[in-house]
């Protein structure tokens, strides 16, 4: 993989907070994708690249919450544990972090991200997170669109089954940017 430029390329990691951590079923455990985030976490911050933790939450009330009619609607009511918003230890969350909060499966729709990133002149994301198919993919859709160039780091994400996490790893990422693993990135940043 040729290098990437920390001066352009922000890492985003998406839901890695705890609430999120029981929907990482396969083909990676929450701890290892937490791990290979919090390294690549580590590194960007380490060359001065911004890194994005983007978390999915709504309203005590729940009423912030998207119910298009659909086969599968989200669960409605009840709370959430108590551990839901916090960020996973291996992130080592530092002070320099851009948070993002989302209300949605994608990360730039009703956020202020894309703002975020052009203002400090980033061309370029490397993308992980929990899950797959749903948060991750929809955010690299989205960053397609908006013409980011994309690298989805396979092993610093997991979805709700291996089989989810493979179509999107085989067949939607590399039509959106490269699919590399933590350590092919951790090369390219030098």
């Amino acid at each position: 993989m040729e290098k990437l430029d920390p001066r352009t390329t922000a890492l985003v990691l998406i839901d890695l907070q705890k609430g999120i951590a029981p929907f990482a079923a396969g083909p990676h455990r929450a701890d290892e994708v937490y791990e290979r985030a919090g390294r690549l976490a580590a590194r960007f911050r380490e060359l001065g690249a911004p890194v994005v933790l983007v978390r999915v939450g709504f309203s005590a009330d729940g009423r912030d919450m998207l119910r298009p009619l659909a086969d599968r609607m989200p669960p409605t009511g009840g709370s959430v544990p108590g551990d839901w918003w916090d960020y996973a230890e291996q992130l080592n969350v530092a002070d320099g972090d851009i948070h993002i909060i989302k209300r949605q499966w994608g990360a730039f729709y009703g956020t202020e991200l894309e703002l975020q990133l052009r203002r400090r002149g980033i061309t370029q994301i490397v993308l992980g997170g929990i899950s797959t198919n749903i948060g991750v993919e929809s955010t690299a859709r989205q960053a397609f669109e908006l013409g980011f160039n994309q690298v989805l780091v396979e092993d610093a994400m997991s979805s709700s089954g291996a089989d989810h996490h493979r179509f999107a790893v085989e067949n939607i990422f590399p039509r959106l940017g490269r699919v590399r693993s933590t350590d092919e990135v951790l090369q390219a940043l030098g």
